[in-house]
């Protein structure tokens, strides 16, 4: 399974639209385009398909973390 399967799954199973995940990635200090993003959800065989890096995946993954949880709090020493 591609990073480009799992971040499609994810978005559909969250109901997220490319303005959300635009937003999760933006907690982690992480930027990426409605085009960067409508262009790893296409098919495979289209010509404007872009493959998923684990950079992206894995921002969004943190953002999602965040969004969903919070923000991390800090420990009292």
């Amino acid at each position: 399974m591609s990073n480009n399967d799992i971040f499609k799954k994810l978005r559909v199973a969250l109901s997220l639209r490319n303005d959300d995940i635009i937003e999760i990635t933006k907690l982690v200090g992480f930027t990426v385009t409605k085009a960067e993003l409508g262009d790893i959800f296409r098919a495979e065989d289209h010509p404007n398909f872009k493959k998923c890096g684990d950079q992206i995946l894995r921002n969004f993954l943190n953002g999602l973390v965040i969004h969903m949880r919070g923000p991390k709090e800090e420990k009292a020493s």
